[in-house]
């Protein structure tokens, strides 16, 4: 049969069918199964595409068997969790609950660490990390030492060891709470039925007691105030670096200058509220540190209370300096120095978590920020 011949009987099956009322069935028909030739043809095409851009030596293992893949947080088999960008498996975030903390935990310092960023993880305030852990910190934030485990409250507040012979009415004082701030505080298991008397509770020595919202007075470990010319010996509770008074001497102008050639904080800040009464200044070991103001040395040497090597200067103005951790001093007590003078080399002796010069301004009866009367950076 001919090329024409076949048109001729398909145009007139065609016809027959369009005569009846088939035609529109059949080209329905006609139209599907010619997109399915199409998609198998696709499909065919794509698995001859892959099959040649397999690696060499590549394993296929059965996706049954093959191990859950965790990433960001979608579980998918075999590791290839996508085609195209879309996940097989839909995300699943978990929400679980914020509970409030109620016991004590400890925590061990690491390298890095200081008082205001470990504060600020727990949600506490830095003098609340101090005052819970007094015997290890002596309430000095330099005490802070890698491989230290410190005490980390549940809330702001103090951590007290309960003495044989205390009162609950003098520890609530002290620490400016109420008794029931601390008998009705329920991690410290205190049952208030059997407490007894509060002059004499029925509280074991050696219970710790977390006093919710309680405050103290920090325990002095630096340098006194006030150790003038006049009185250098108040400063000999500090160590051998106490002088003899001083009659005349050098006067300070009343103005400050940088007592380190580099003008940026490295370490703490002042802050008296974690009982750190300077600033630490940049330096490398070996560096300078300059008087402030002239004045007169009254102490120069040793301090036995965390400060390494110090000296401090009275300006003769009702101001002092105090300069801490160094390596060197370069000064003898009593000695005259004028504005920007060397007294010593910049260390890291005494509790000091590396090389940097400790400065402290002090006023006869308080200390001074010395970011406000240090001239800009």
């Amino acid at each position: 049969m001919s090329d024409n011949e076949k048109r001729g009987v398909f145009a007139r099956i065609t016809e027959t069918l369009v005569g009846i009322g088939l035609g529109e069935s059949f080209f329905r028909i006609g139209t599907l199964i010619l997109s399915v030739a199409l998609i198998g043809a696709i499909i065919w095409l794509a698995r001859i595409f892959f099959a040649q851009n397999i690696p060499a030596g590549a394993e296929t293992v059965s996706q049954a068997t093959e191990a859950p893949v965790l990433v960001a947080g979608i579980e998918s088999i075999g590791g290839d969790n996508s085609f195209g960008g879309v996940p097989r498996l839909a995300q699943v975030h978990t929400t679980i609950p914020s509970r409030p903390r109620e016991k004590v935990i400890e925590y061990t310092v690491v390298e890095g660490d200081t008082i205001f960023g470990i504060a600020q993880n727990y949600g506490l305030e830095p003098q609340t990390v101090l005052w819970s852990n007094y015997y290890t910190l002596l309430d000095n934030p330099h005490s802070l030492k890698p491989g230290q485990d410190l005490n980390i409250l549940p809330v702001n507040g103090t951590y007290h060891e309960w003495q044989q012979g205390e009162g609950l009415n003098g520890v609530a004082k002290y620490y400016g709470v109420t008794p029931e701030d601390i008998i009705n505080y329920a991690p410290n298991g205190l049952d208030p039925a059997t407490i007894g008397d509060f002059a004499a509770p029925n509280i074991a020595p050696g219970t710790w007691l977390i006093v919710p919202g309680g405050k103290r007075e920090f325990i002095a470990w630096s340098a006194p105030l006030g150790v003038t010319r006049e009185n250098p010996a108040s400063a000999r509770v500090l160590g051998p670096g106490a002088c003899e008074p001083v009659t005349g001497g050098a006067v300070g102008f009343g103005t400050f200058v940088w007592p380190a050639s580099q003008h940026a904080r490295s370490g703490f800040d002042y802050s008296p509220g974690t009982n750190h009464w300077g600033i630490d200044i940049a330096g490398n070991e070996g560096e300078g540190a300059y008087a402030t103001d002239a004045g007169v040395i009254v102490y120069a040497g040793w301090n036995n209370y965390g400060y390494g090597n110090m000296i401090m200067v009275d300006h003769g103005n009702n101001f002092q300096s105090l300069y801490a951790h160094l390596s060197g001093i370069s000064v003898v007590c009593g000695q005259s120095v004028g504005q920007g003078d060397l007294i010593g080399i910049i260390g890291n002796t005494g509790r000091s978590s590396g090389s940097h010069l400790h400065f402290e301004i002090r006023a006869i009866s308080s200390w001074v920020n010395p970011w406000d009367v240090l001239p800009p950076p």
